[in-house]
């Protein structure tokens, strides 16, 4: 179940929700992102940069892809984690989907 809220605290729907699903996988880069939220690359990206402005998230560069995660000196880290589990609580839709993400690189030959 998608959780339906009224206003989105962080600014944005598409904010809000990459930032639920940053919590839940701890970094992630744009694409990732996009494929779990079903959000259009574009809309992620734009989340992504404006959270990165604000200070909420911080990313670096592995290889040609950023990586981001949340920004573990902002300051109020703690907080803004016991929140974002709060708002994550109703969405299992999101979070079966997160615990389904691959977290490690796939062997060559091997089946998916």
């Amino acid at each position: 179940m998608r959780a339906k809220t009224i206003s989105s605290p962080f600014g944005g729907q598409a904010r809000t929700r990459a930032l639920l699903a940053l919590r839940l996988l701890r970094d992630s880069y744009p694409r990732e992102l996009a494929r779990l939220l079903e959000s259009p690359l574009s809309n992620v990206q734009k989340a992504l940069a404006s959270l990165e402005l604000d200070g909420l998230v911080v990313s670096r560069s592995v290889g040609r892809t950023h990586l981001y995660q949340l920004n573990p000196r902002y300051f109020a880290a703690d907080a803004r984690l016991a929140y974002l589990a709060r708002l994550s609580e109703p969405d299992e839709d999101l979070k079966e989907r997160a615990g389904a993400v691959r977290r490690r690189p796939r062997c060559g030959g091997t089946p998916l």
